[in-house]
């Protein structure tokens, strides 16, 4: 099962593993990883599960459709390797992937 390693916003990691096909945020929840709040349950509508993507992994990752684009404008402390972490969905290749917590309580 390939593993996702969180950093929260102290600096604390958490490797977690994530089954395939279910979201970053989905591992994040199940791990009890701080600042992943997901009030919206993963339905992209509120930026709660807001990370930035390490450098390493932006490209393989990829970038935000439409939909998380404009749901990313309420994120606080926006970046250009933010993402939603319920709209990543794991795969084999994923392996590793670090994201960083945002400050989702802000």
């Amino acid at each position: 099962m390939p593993k996702v390693i969180y950093i929260d916003a102290d600096g604390e990691r958490l490797e977690s593993d994530v089954a395939i096909g279910l979201s970053v945020m989905e591992g994040a929840i199940a791990s009890g990883v701080p600042g992943i709040l997901a009030i919206c349950g993963g339905s992209c509508a509120c930026s709660t599960c807001h990370a930035y993507i390490d450098d390493a992994w932006v490209e393989l990752v990829g970038p935000p459709n439409e939909i998380e684009e404009s749901t990313l404008e309420l994120a606080s402390e926006r970046r250009a390797s933010s993402r939603l972490t319920c709209q990543i969905v794991m795969r084999a290749d994923l392996d590793g992937l670090t994201v960083h917590v945002a400050d989702n309580d802000g």
